[in-house]
């Protein structure tokens, strides 16, 4: 599919502006995705449908060091340019990873040290269930947001 789409976008990109008369060439690798996918879904529909969800592992698969950004977003919040909590919060994941601890199992004298905007409230940054939460925009992982593309995909599906 991937190839199939750019080869679309390569024969789209060689028109001229506003020129859409030529399309002869798009139409082997459109067919071609429409084979593709004819034969794709059904069985991603099965996978989906026959899916077991291990939650125990999945939450034991987390890890601290996913919610870099968060604690990013953390030190920005708190006026402190991107690049440079970027670098921050680098420094502290590489510390924990010399350690061999978790990024939230570094002791909070570290934390608080690694620059002047981190409190001990940081430690909140550290939780998968809060981060996700968060995020409440269309599309996010907020259960809410999750709730409403779920609404949505319903009534699409309603709909055809």
């Amino acid at each position: 599919l991937t190839g199939d789409l750019v080869t679309v976008l390569t024969v789209l990109k060689g028109l001229p502006s506003a020129y859409d008369k030529d399309l002869q060439e798009d139409k082997e690798p459109l067919f071609d995705a429409a084979d593709t996918l004819e034969l794709a879904l059904p069985v991603a529909a099965g996978a989906v449908a026959t899916a077991r969800f291990r939650h125990d592992r999945m939450r034991a698969a987390l890890d601290d060091a996913m919610l870099a950004t968060d604690a990013a977003d953390y030190l920005v919040a708190r006026g402190v340019p991107f690049r440079e909590a970027h670098h921050v919060i680098g420094r502290l994941v590489r510390e924990a990873e010399q350690r061999g601890v978790a990024l939230s199992a570094l002791p909070l004298d570290i934390l608080l040290a690694a620059h002047p905007a981190c409190g001990s409230d940081i430690l909140q940054v550290f939780d998968m269930d809060r981060s996700a939460a968060q995020r409440r925009v269309p599309g996010a992982t907020a259960p809410g947001a999750v709730r409403e593309q779920i609404i949505r995909a319903r009534q699409c599906l309603g709909e055809h």
